[in-house]
């Protein structure tokens, strides 16, 4: 039978580490793609170089173009730049300019992968979030079960991650999701949100639930300022999350960037909301009820989105 295989398209920090964690639990066969050609090569032979120590047996490979993509069962795009500071005039680019600068970028990704993987789950990571899942969806030209955004489960990762912090507990028995857009708008719910099935309302006070959920929501910028560039550990583990889930047919209930048709009261949008994913990539969205407080929230997130989307000129 043969090994399923997994491109991921941008050998920077996130990409690599996902290659890393695809290896480490055997999930397929990577490819790792990138312009800049020695990245790819290097980043993908030196995680092969591993295989015999950590024992993983997988083919690990790094290319410049496509051909070597050719028929993969999920496809990773992390593809784009960073906002990053000028260096002569301090400034940092505008939103709109990074979303053009991305949209073309990510668009020529999404029409190579789409001849050479017509069958493949898109999973981005590349940013703007929401907005880069329109340009994969409308440039791929795929049904939007196949193209999802990774946002949620890296949210509610960190989520979890502080409440556990907190409380001194395991994250294991930290039970949370974060929906909505991914930036300042996402909506953690501290409603749907427990301790080995205790709410977590019972086990802490009020204003330190509101720091996390905050902490939350400008969890990326807590890393940048710490390091001076994006966080990739996390990033890259939520994202493998979704790829196992596509591979192994798991139909987990992962928090996604899923293409709205009526849920929640939006309609061609992309926003955060609980999925269940499987082979198929998005094979039923859930609906919760939430209450007006919530919604109100998911509003605001949703609004903002939109306002990123209008950029891109479909």
């Amino acid at each position: 039978m043969a090994r399923n295989k997994v491109t991921i398209v941008g050998a920077g920090n996130v990409g690599a580490t996902c290659a890393h964690w695809i290896a480490s639990k055997e999930l397929a066969d990577v490819v790792l793609v990138d312009i800049v050609e020695g990245a790819a090569k290097g980043k993908a032979l030196d995680l092969a170089e591993s295989g015999p120590v950590m024992n993983f047996d997988l083919n690990i490979v790094g290319s410049k173009d496509y051909e070597a993509t050719a028929g993969s069962d999920v496809v990773v795009i992390t593809a784009g730049v960073p906002r990053k500071k000028d260096p002569v005039t301090g400034q940092y680019p505008s939103r709109d300019d990074l979303v053009k600068t991305n949209q073309k970028i990510v668009g020529e990704v999404s029409r190579e992968v789409a001849k050479h993987s017509p069958d493949a789950v898109l999973i981005v990571v590349s940013n703007p979030l929401d907005a880069m899942c329109h340009v994969v969806l409308q440039e791929s030209g795929f049904p939007s079960q196949r193209v999802i955004g990774q946002a949620g489960s890296l949210d509610t990762a960190r989520y979890k991650t502080f409440i556990a912090m907190e409380l001194g507990v395991s994250v294991r028995d930290i039970h949370g999701i974060v929906l909505g857009g991914h930036g300042d708008t996402m909506v953690p719910l501290p409603r749907h949100t427990s301790v080995a099935g205790i709410p977590v309302r019972e086990l802490m006070a009020e204003d330190t639930l509101q720091a996390i959920i905050q902490r939350t929501r400008s969890g990326g910028g807590e890393i940048v300022g710490l390091l001076g560039y994006s966080g990739f550990y996390a990033p890259a583990a939520g994202t493998v999350e979704m790829v196992e889930a596509v591979l192994k047919d798991q139909k987990r209930l992962i928090p996604s960037a899923v293409y709205l048709s009526g849920e929640y009261g939006y309609d061609g949008l992309y926003i955060g909301v609980p999925a269940v994913l499987g082979a198929g990539g998005v094979e039923r969205v859930i609906e919760m009820q939430l209450n007006d407080e919530e919604k109100a929230m998911l509003d605001n997130s949703a609004d903002a989105v939109k306002s990123v989307v209008e950029v891109l000129g479909y």
